[in-house]
């Protein structure tokens, strides 16, 4: 089949209404402003669309994708899930036989659609903020013969009222990832004081995907399940609690599938996604999870190893629960064991206090050769042998009379213009014992990155160079042999993986102190 496409967003809402977009009742003013500045396209092409619906396909949903970068469509988490896990989880809610589908944000209506054909006898309640995701949705329903069925809210999710019906609601889709720097003040008001109400505490950090699970523990009644796909990063990160807290206590999580960033779960984004599935008011004694890692893989939904209730109740992250249990072996310790894991100093003002033109004048004895860049470390191998090309971090001790007096004056002109560059007033700064002193460590025998799309680089710190908070600084406890600290590297270097760590969106990979303290590594006598 000939793949359809056109050249512009206006051609493409064209298409929507010659699809019948505007046959669907209540169109929003978003959608007719759209509608009148629409263009005029080709017959044929509209044909070709509405063959492609009839397929099964979404190409409207395809060229959007294809219109608009992931920039552009970031501010409202317009990211739209591959027809193979659309397919998986709706087969999984199917099996349920739900008497109405719940689509949070249903974007083009993939999810709405497929449920649709699946479960003929269901009502279907789609919302979507975004106009022109709604104007192809509802073109989408139209060709679909759907659109009898399907209520849509063009609104916020968070605002949606569901009238309460005899049988199962199924809340499915691919809620909007959006940070929550780009969350208004109001509705980070609202997720806090609906998190209260249960006696949460909820971070203001989380993304909008967390907000719209709250939302959902609000719509839901006991006997309701739901399949959502998302980032995976609620599953380690602090501000994903509340999010865990709500899947345990409230939607009762059964299912967790973890779909690695080489299965590219979203074409334009390298994320590791995860599929959620949830049976409201039942608390399993077990959940079954699983990684995958290629989407072909996804098959049907109620695979996966169990594990404990209990395990996910006690963990304060959920992504090691899905590896293959490591047992500690014999002959082997935790890192923390031997050696402290300390993150680098945070400046507070980079452009401060890292050594260029501004500090000119400086004695060597504030100016300390310093791995202030991840790819320092990627680039330095095993060793890191000199601070050729390494930048120097001004590190003034809080007692000026300590620097020698031929050297204060230029220390204090220093100061002045660090002054004028604002260094004295951040939150930092306003923290330490004197805004001027940064506190570097003293340097680490080992210097490890820890967050990246790749496992940690484990370096030897034979220059004795020092770390900001871009590097962890691995410390023994006991004074230890050159020869133990070599092998030492060489052992993280090959046996840690991206697995050992948490993730975030963007598929990147991160170590916090205390994790990398519980790698497992060779006793010293083994080494």
């Amino acid at each position: 089949m000939i793949s359809p496409s056109v050249n512009s967003l206006s051609q493409l809402v064209a298409v929507t209404l010659e699809l019948g977009a505007l046959e669907y009742p209540e169109i929003s003013k978003g959608e007719r402003l759209l509608a009148k500045r629409a263009t005029r396209v080709p017959k044929v092409r509209v044909q070709e669309f509405r063959a492609a619906i009839q397929d099964g396909e979404d190409p409207l949903g395809e060229v959007f994708s294809a219109l608009k970068t992931p920039i552009e469509r970031r501010s409202q988490g317009a990211t739209y899930t591959p027809k193979a896990i659309v397919s998986a989880m709706t087969e999984w809610v199917a099996i349920h036989k739900p008497c109405r589908i719940v689509d949070p944000g249903a974007g083009s209506g993939r999810f709405i659609v497929a449920a649709g054909r699946a479960i003929p006898k269901a009502c279907l309640v789609a919302a979507e903020l975004d106009p022109m995701a709604a104007l192809m949705l509802r073109a989408h329903l139209q060709v679909a013969g759907l659109a009898g069925r399907c209520t849509l809210f063009v609104g916020d999710y968070r605002d949606l009222r569901l009238p309460r019906i005899a049988g199962r609601t199924a809340f499915l889709g691919n809620p909007p990832y959006v940070r929550h720097h780009l969350i208004t003040p109001e509705h980070k008001e609202w997720y806090a004081k609906a998190a209260a109400k249960w006696g949460y505490k909820a971070s203001r950090l989380a993304g909008l995907h967390v907000h719209f699970l709250v939302a959902t523990a609000q719509k839901s009644e006991g006997g309701d399940i739901g399949a959502f796909i998302t980032a995976a990063e609620w599953l380690d990160v602090n501000y994903g609690d509340l999010a865990r807290k709500l899947l345990l206590e409230r939607l009762g999580v059964s299912n967790l599938h973890l779909i690695e960033p080489t299965a590219r779960p979203f074409a334009d984004a390298d994320t590791t996604a995860v599929v959620a599935c949830f049976e409201v008011g039942q608390r399993p004694a077990n959940v079954r999870v699983r990684r995958v890692h290629a989407i072909t893989q996804l098959g049907t939904l109620d695979q996966g190893k169990k594990t404990a209730r209990r395990r996910f109740e006690q963990a304060s992250r959920w992504s090691t629960l899905t590896r293959p249990t490591r047992e500690k072996r014999r002959g082997y310790i935790e890192l923390g064991e031997l050696c402290q894991v300390h993150r680098g100093q945070v400046t507070g003002a980079n452009q401060v206090w890292i050594a260029g033109a501004h500090s000119s004048g400086l004695p060597a004895c504030v100016l300390f050769p310093s791995i202030t860049r991840a790819r320092e470390l990627f680039a330095a191998g095993h060793r890191l042998e000199c601070d050729d090309g390494l930048r120097s971090v001004i590190d003034i001790p809080p007692d000026l009379a300590l620097i020698p007096k031929r050297w204060r004056p230029a220390v204090e002109i220093f100061l002045k213009r660090a002054r004028t560059m604002g260094a004295d007033e951040g939150y930092i700064a306003t923290h330490r014992k004197a805004w001027w002193s940064v506190g570097l460590r003293e340097p680490a025998p080992i210097l490890a990155s820890y967050m990246a799309r790749r496992a940690p680089a484990f370096v030897r710190n034979a220059a004795g160079v020092r770390h900001i908070n871009i590097a962890h600084g691995i410390y023994p406890r006991e004074p230890m042999h050159e020869t133990t600290l070599n092998a030492l590297v060489c052992y993280l270097r090959s046996a840690v993986s991206v697995h050992d760590g948490r993730m975030y969106a963007g598929g990147l990979t991160k170590f916090e102190p205390k994790e990398m303290e519980r790698l497992l590594v060779p006793e010293p006598n083994t080494l």
